[in-house]
């Protein structure tokens, strides 16, 4: 049988974890630095390991303690909510920080929806958003650093959880001063493009320039989308992007023009990623509810609805039928 020490000890390895130091979570678990750096002591003679190497300031964890890490968070997130559920999450009596992970292009598409969600529910919280690394996103999100994240970039993991929200399919603009004649395959003849980095997950439009022979056009090279709009509305220049951003920035700048390609323009969905089901905290599975709802559309929503339906429907089957026994 599991002791209270035993899981106390447990616990200050997933904290540790989470925030790689030993100040950081003394600090979270109301303890002193002498007693993190004790306890850390008996976990390492417990699991014949020494988990976190001293990096800096950073405690880096070892590849065993990387392996512990997710069986031991999961079961102490089950026991957590068998304690607490008698205590339902509160949103609007919530006032702590939520971390949310975008690329630049989410943060003005997706982030407005998101925010003016959480002012409804939950308007003493603080959000706090960080750029999408590919690369460091699985970590983060396993790890809570990151409690959701928003992106077109696939992530395949059976650490994460994933569900799509939006198709993404790209269209190309321009200035209604300088228009393109939509889904015409002599549309760019003599045009000259912006060339947009590909680091937020958008691959699609660099793919498309280089297939297309479109490379030797590109007049101006950006690191995101930000700048775009107003260059093109000053300009004669072209963008592919995605139809969801091209709409946001057309509802900015009136003087933009959307038309479409004349090729398939598709990628894989923008996904909503969070830690696996069991191990999400209350108000992560929460925040999660309420960010899924302000950025899902078309068909995922649909056949999030048709769900829904099916599973109140054989709840409803299941209540009428004759009890066995």
């Amino acid at each position: 049988m599991v002791s209270l020490t035993d899981l106390n000890q447990l616990r200050t390895f997933v904290v540790l974890y989470e925030l790689r130091s030993v100040t950081a979570a003394a600090e979270r678990l109301h303890v002193t630095q002498p007693t993190v750096s004790y306890t850390l002591g008996r976990l390492r003679e417990r699991f014949g390991d020494v988990l976190f190497r001293r990096e800096g300031s950073v405690m880096v964890p070892t590849a065993h303690a990387t392996r512990l890490f997710g069986p031991i968070h999961a079961a102490l997130a089950q026991i957590d909510a068998v304690v607490t559920a008698s205590e339902p999450f509160d949103p609007g009596a919530f006032r702590g920080e939520l971390t949310l992970a975008l690329t630049s292009i989410g943060e003005q598409t997706f982030l407005p929806p998101i925010m003016a969600a959480l002012q409804q529910s939950a308007p003493e919280c603080h959000l706090k958003v960080q750029r999408v690394d590919a690369d460091g996103l699985e970590d983060a999100l396993t790890r809570g650093a990151t409690d959701l994240a928003v992106t077109v970039s696939l992530l395949s993991s059976p650490h994460l959880w994933r569900t799509p929200v939006r198709a993404v399919e790209y269209v190309a603009m321009s200035s209604q001063d300088h228009p393109l004649t939509g889904a015409d395959p002599d549309m760019f003849a003599g045009r000259r493009f912006v060339r947009v980095s590909a680091r937020g997950g958008h691959v699609y439009p660099l793919q498309a320039l280089v297939e297309y022979g479109l490379m030797p056009q590109v007049a101006l090279s950006v690191e995101e989308y930000a700048s775009v709009p107003s260059v093109l509305q000053a300009t004669d220049l072209v963008v592919l992007l995605p139809r969801h951003v091209a709409e946001v920035f057309r509802g900015w700048f009136s003087g933009l023009q959307i038309a479409d390609l004349p090729w398939p323009g598709a990628s894989t969905p923008v996904s909503l990623y969070s830690r696996s089901e069991a191990s999400l905290t209350p108000v992560q599975r929460w925040f999660r509810e309420i960010a899924w709802d302000a950025v899902v559309a078309g068909d995922y929503r649909e056949a999030r609805g048709m769900a829904e339906a099916e599973k109140r429907l054989s709840g409803r089957a299941g209540s009428n039928s004759p009890s066995r026994g």
